[in-house]
């Protein structure tokens, strides 16, 4: 497991990107919206004590989680399955919202991480899958 001080969630769509920084010592909490640009965001991110970022896994892949990683900025894929929203919540969906809600589940250290292959595994399962369509 690795230490790390700042928790941020980030909300990735094909275009664009919500951030959400937590710091759960100081309560403090610091938002951004970037384009898909994991350079923005690697920067950003960089300017907090010890970042560790998480995103959902979903159709945007892991080629954000790979960047991110390639920049210096420690990242998961949270699994999204085992995430459990409050009933609440669910009505309420936003970008904002959703990148709050994950850095407060990485602060509490509650994120199921996922496998994130690399660019040639991924390579064979996107072909394996389109040989079975």
């Amino acid at each position: 497991m690795s230490n790390y001080v700042t928790a941020i969630g980030l909300d990735v769509h094909a275009r664009s990107i919500s951030a959400c920084a937590f710091d759960p010592m100081t309560g403090e909490v610091s938002r951004a919206r970037f384009g898909y640009d994991p350079a923005s965001v690697a920067e950003w991110a960089l300017g907090f004590e010890s970042p560790k970022a998480v995103y959902e896994s979903g159709p945007t892949g892991f080629h954000l989680c790979r960047a991110l990683r390639a920049l210096g900025v420690d990242c998961a894929v949270g699994a999204v399955s085992k995430m459990h929203r409050p009933a609440a919540d669910r009505g309420r969906k936003n970008d904002r919202r959703d990148a709050e809600w994950l850095a407060r589940l990485l602060a509490c250290r509650n994120v199921v991480e996922v496998w994130v292959p690399d660019e040639r595994t991924e390579a064979a399962r996107d072909l394996s899958r389109a040989l079975e369509d």
